[in-house]
């Protein structure tokens, strides 16, 4: 009985389809293969860490070709902003990507652009040169001036027995911390201004503190228009805006500005202005040697910059991007080679389309 068993079994495997046996050999030479790739031969595992290795420095290299550092300010301030938008619109491109770097203000940006590594652009105020020209040689052919951003007022505001900048005199007036522009536009226009002062340079909430319990005779912001400590906080009769008149002195750095009931409704009565001076806040970058690559990178982000002008003026930017001027030139410094090209491109074609 047993051999006849053994024989119907033999006979079966003799007689299974071809197929079925090629089934069965490739399913093992899979299994084969598949142990093979799970624990390859180390020469391959050599070769797979290459390749990873030589596309993450595709990858790095393909990222840092076009990544720019832009200087820009403390986290409440207008230039913080600014360079946030610039990245927004101008990292849309694909071409540039703007890294926005939070700094101690506009005035130490241009420590930053001069000796921080990874800053090709930082936004500053233009009276911030005054004093690295004395210290930097021949700081104006390290700095290009590539646009103008906005106009930062100089907003002094008083207790209520103070009511001129002479009543200042000897009387403790508070300009925000080191390293903003508060602090360091405020004391030169002050100085230009003839009014010496008991200066102090606490934040500025604890200095409007101080000013309502009257340690303190006026604070001085230097920044972008309107100012949320003036806007949303309710002042007792009497504090005010003192008007700074703008004057020979001051025509190298700053501009006439002013303040009005439409910024300040709660403190200036409808229909009037305060006069005072506004520092401009411009666009510079670092004057990297032609055809070098950050050179290159530059040139790129300004013409994506420029090209996208007409994007951040319209709503859901800051309001003063209508303030940019492309156009505009800072004393001092020379204009970047892109910037110029850019704006003579655009004169010549505003001269032939016009009627």
């Amino acid at each position: 009985m047993m051999r006849k068993l053994l024989l119907i079994l033999a006979l079966s495997l003799v007689a299974l389809p071809a197929s079925a046996q090629n089934a069965n050999g490739a399913g093992a030479d899979k299994r084969s293969a598949d142990r093979a790739a799970a624990v390859p031969p180390r020469v391959n595992r050599a070769a797979r860490a290459v390749y990873l290795q030589n596309s993450e420095a595709e990858i790095r290299d393909r990222i840092n070709a076009g990544s720019i550092g832009l200087a820009a300010g403390l986290l409440e301030g207008a230039p913080l902003r600014f360079a946030t938008e610039i990245s927004r619109v101008v990292n849309e491109g694909g071409k540039v990507k703007v890294l926005p770097i939070v700094t101690r203000g506009p005035t130490e940006n241009v420590n930053d652009l001069l000796y921080l590594k990874g800053v090709d652009v930082a936004i500053i105020n233009s009276d911030s040169l005054d004093e690295y020209r004395a210290q930097v040689p021949e700081i104006e052919n390290r700095i290009v001036h590539v646009m103008n951003l906005f106009p930062s007022e100089l907003h002094i505001f008083a207790r209520p027995e103070i009511n001129t900048l002479a009543d200042l005199a000897g009387k403790k007036v508070n300009f925000n911390t080191q390293g903003t522009a508060a602090a360091y536009s405020g004391p030169l226009i002050f100085s230009r201004l003839g009014i010496e002062v008991e200066k102090t340079f606490v934040p500025h909430p604890v200095a409007l503190e101080q000013m309502r319990k009257g340690e303190t005779a006026a604070v001085v912001f230097v920044t972008s228009k309107p100012v949320d400590a003036f806007v949303k906080r309710k002042w007792d009769e009497g504090f005010k805006f003192l008007p700074a008149p703008f004057g020979p002195g001051l025509i190298d750095y700053y501009i006439p500005a002013s303040l009005t009931s439409a910024d300040y409704p709660a403190l200036i009565p409808a229909g009037q202005t305060v006069e005072t001076i506004a520092v401009p806040t411009v666009l510079v970058a670092y004057n990297w040697k032609p055809g070098s690559p950050r050179h290159d990178r530059v040139t790129a982000f300004v013409n994506e910059l420029f090209g996208k002008l007409d994007e951040l003026r319209v709503s859901g930017f800051d309001p003063k991007w209508k303030d940019a001027d492309p156009y505009a030139s800072v004393p001092g410094l020379q204009r970047l080679k892109a910037a110029d090209s850019w704006r003579d491109s655009h004169q010549i074609a505003n001269r032939i389309m016009r009627p």
